[in-house]
């Protein structure tokens, strides 16, 4: 099988960096996006890798993202949407969005829809990395920027069920026509990424009881699974997993209708033109 093109997102640390070294040694192209310059072209340099800076709470970093893929690889075999984070108090970007809502799906809602002729085209894989955390949430399309009762958890839980509402509408949009798709919960893994975060949540990623937390390397694993070629057809689309499993997720996340409107009201917040449904 010839080489293929591997886009990794959040892929400067944690478990973007550990997937990207992992996939790396199967002789893929593996492409590096991080938000630090610094980070990100260590692991670039490292593995010998492209790498492209971008900011997912600034959306114009996201269109000039998709713009140098775009003009940079004919193919895109693998796009994985591994940025994310849990925020501290409510925080508007400059786009006017909630900041936990748009870095953990506006912005890669819009880097995938920017790229979809290139991932049609070349049949691919889109993961969305998810979390457990998608259980607390509750989608309200009314108050999708959590102007009400805002908290970092709740704001985190409704970003992640959101990754698998978009997962599920990208499936069934696009997997006649040739995309794959999934989104996965890591596990509870020891990185930074809550490093910035008020959530009860930093209190394990923080403290002592951070040793009781999976490596980089475990929580990639199943990201990893999925980008896999030798792993096509071991795996459905469309579905959340757990350690190479399917998993039940939030109620909400079977919401057919739900992820459709969801889509809708995606496209209408990063105010970008896209394909029309082609179902």
């Amino acid at each position: 099988m010839s080489e293929r093109t591997i886009i990794i997102t959040g892929a400067s640390d944690g478990i973007g960096a550990a997937a990207a070294r992992a996939l790396s040694q199967g002789g893929d192209r593996v492409v590096i996006v991080g938000r630090s310059p610094e980070k990100t072209r260590a692991i670039a340099a490292e593995l010998g890798a492209d790498h492209y800076i971008a900011d997912f709470s600034r959306l114009d970093d996201v269109r000039s993202l998709a713009a140098e893929l775009l003009q940079r690889y004919p193919r895109i075999d693998v796009l994985a949407n591994n940025a994310g984070g849990i925020m501290a108090d409510r925080e508007v970007t400059v786009d006017g969005h909630e900041k936990t809502m748009q870095v953990n799906h506006l912005a890669p809602f819009l880097l995938t829809t920017l790229l979809l002729d290139r991932l049609v085209s070349s049949r691919a894989i889109v993961i969305n990395t998810s979390s457990a955390a998608n259980r607390w949430g509750r989608i309200n399309l009314d108050d999708l920027e959590n102007e009400h009762k805002y908290s970092p958890n709740r704001a985190y839980g409704n970003a992640k069920l959101a990754n698998i509402l978009f997962t599920r509408e990208l499936h069934r949009r696009y997997h006649d026509l040739g995309i794959q798709t999934a989104a996965f919960h890591p596990g509870v893994v020891a990185t930074s990424f809550s490093a910035g975060s008020t959530s009860i949540i930093r209190v394990m990623y923080q403290t002592v009881l951070k040793r009781m937390l999976i490596t980089a390397e475990k929580g990639a694993d199943t990201l990893v699974w999925l980008a896999g070629a030798a792993n096509a057809g071991q795996w459905r689309s469309g579905e959340f997993y757990e350690k190479r499993r399917v998993q039940t997720a939030n109620r909400q996340a079977a919401d057919a209708g739900l992820a459709t409107a969801f889509w809708e009201r995606s496209v209408d917040l990063v105010a970008t033109d896209l394909l029309p449904d082609p179902r």
